[in-house]
């Protein structure tokens, strides 16, 4: 891996994680928590919610270039993590938002404390299980063929191309690392857990659930699901979008967002 390639973001250290961090925009804080493909400095909806809020989207521990401290092991670790970076910043009335894992991340977050979160919006999140032992809420991500997963996770998979042989070794480096965080800390159980969905009645601050229509990892009744278990919490979707809307209608789900804050 490169210590700084052209496209990296700037590190920053939270408790003592070398960590990368983008920030950019003006207005009210909102701290956005990336999916399983990670986030790079360059990705077309962090200037569309820059134009409306000061941004700020860090890498995880183990996805993009940031560090992976030997202990982590679950997503709690991810969230005390993002509780930490939120405190060394002393960012206060936040938007806080997740995408899938990061969805998972943000509802663990808000289960503990909403102090600093003046709203939370969890879109397409895993993280809970709605049915009994043998009801399997999602697809399993790490079994499907690449083919296949690219058409359950996205609208237009034309989205998920990736050419490793154009791609440099440090964005094949990352990409790999993020599928292999993924599995660390989704992996068994898969992509929940088994306390979170009794604790989100613990969310007291305002909730939007937003759900990319055309989802096939997850259908659109978990996204629901996980709604009626946080009080008060409203549910839309985005159409032409999948699992990633952050992708494929990065100004639609900006205005959203904006709209649900404002």
């Amino acid at each position: 891996m490169l210590d700084n390639p052209p496209d990296a973001a700037p590190f920053v250290s939270v408790n003592a994680i070398k960590t990368e961090l983008v920030r950019r925009g003006k207005g009210n804080p909102l701290v956005f928590l990336h999916p399983e493909l990670g986030i790079g400095a360059g990705a077309p909806v962090l200037d569309r919610l820059a134009a409306r809020f000061d941004v700020v989207a860090p890498s995880l521990p183990g996805y993009g270039r940031t560090e992976l401290p030997r202990s982590y092991s679950s997503v709690d670790d991810l969230a005390y993590f993002t509780l930490d970076l939120i405190e060394m910043l002393d960012l206060r009335n936040l938007v806080l938002v997740g995408v899938s894992i990061g969805g998972w991340v943000a509802a663990e977050i808000a289960t503990k404390t909403t102090e600093r979160v003046a709203k939370l919006v969890l879109v397409n999140p895993s993280g809970i299980k709605t049915g009994g032992p043998t009801h399997r809420d999602m697809a399993d991500m790490f079994a499907l063929p690449q083919k296949e997963l690219e058409a359950a996770a996205f609208h237009d998979p034309r989205h998920a191309r990736f050419d490793p042989q154009a791609a440099t070794e440090d964005e094949v480096y990352v990409r790999l690392r993020n599928r292999e965080s993924t599995v660390l800390f989704g992996w068994s159980p898969y992509m929940y857990n088994p306390k979170l969905l009794g604790r989100l009645h613990r969310i007291k601050v305002p909730t939007l659930v937003l759900w990319g229509a055309s989802d096939r990892i997850a259908p659109a009744d978990y996204g629901r699901a996980y709604a009626r278990a946080i009080p008060g919490a409203r549910f839309e979707t985005i159409e032409k979008a999948g699992r990633f809307p952050h992708i494929e209608q990065p100004q639609e789900f900006a205005d959203r967002i904006a709209a649900f804050a404002a």
